[in-house]
Formats: C-alpha cells, structure tokens, sequence
C-alpha cells in the first residue's frame, strides 16, 4: 500500500491522509460507544429476584445488606444501624430510620451498577449490587 500512495500526487496524498484519519477517528470511537453502559428499569418483580441477599454500595464509605426477610442492615461510614425494605409499585422502598437515604426508588441497572431514582432529586443515586463481603 506504500508504494501506491507515494504514486500519487501530493494533493491526492493529502486527501487520503484526511479521509484515513477520519475513518480511524470513527472507529476509535465505536468502543467507548459500545462500552457505555445500558440502564434498565426494573420491576418489582425483578427487584424481588435480584436484591435478597445481596448488599448495595458505593464500595467506600456506605453499604446496605437487603435481608431475606425485609430487614436491613447499614453500615455508614463504620457505623452500623438496621432499617427495612420492601417493594412497592415496582419502586424499592427503604426505612433508614434517622439515616439518610429513606424513600421509594426506581432501580436501574447496568450489570451490578446501579441508579436508585426518585422523584425529589434529578441526580441519582449511584452504587454497586454485590455479594456482600464475609464477616458482614
């Protein structure tokens, strides 16, 4: 392929060098497209399934573990507190007591990324479902 572009008259050289480097910068970008991730909502149902057993966290400063039984368990920043959950109109509802984070959600996820959303914030909140650590 060198020895084809080096038969071609400057101009032409230039012009294929652009229409490369645009091509190239395409598909350098379809990864990072193809990467983002896709939330999808649940519904209670697949809530019901998913969170029993499992712990939600920002894998930093707090953590919740989902009880089989609707318990709770939170652990913000070392200190642990109990709480419950329960699914309501395909929403996840927490009762933290006096820790912050109450409410009714919608829950999205992307893999073990998750977006709690409500009503009162145009920011979700963002955490990982996973198996919660041993010891727990």
């Amino acid at each position: 392929m060198g020895s084809a572009i080096s038969t071609i008259s400057n101009p032409k050289k230039k012009q294929l060098a652009a229409m490369m480097t645009a091509l190239l910068g395409v598909f350098a970008f379809q990864p990072m497209a193809a990467a983002e991730p896709k939330f999808q909502k649940l519904t209670g149902a697949q809530i019901q399934a998913k969170f029993p057993g499992m712990e939600l966290t920002d894998e930093a400063h707090w953590g919740g573990i989902f009880e089989r039984n609707g318990t709770l368990t939170i652990t913000s920043m070392g200190h642990k507190s109990a709480g419950k959950w329960r699914i309501q109109k395909d929403q996840l509802c927490l009762d933290t007591g006096n820790e912050p984070g109450g409410g009714c959600y919608e829950v999205w996820l992307s893999g073990r990324n998750v977006e709690l959303r409500n009503q009162t914030s145009s920011t979700p909140l963002e955490a990982v479902l996973q198996k919660p650590p041993q010891g727990r």
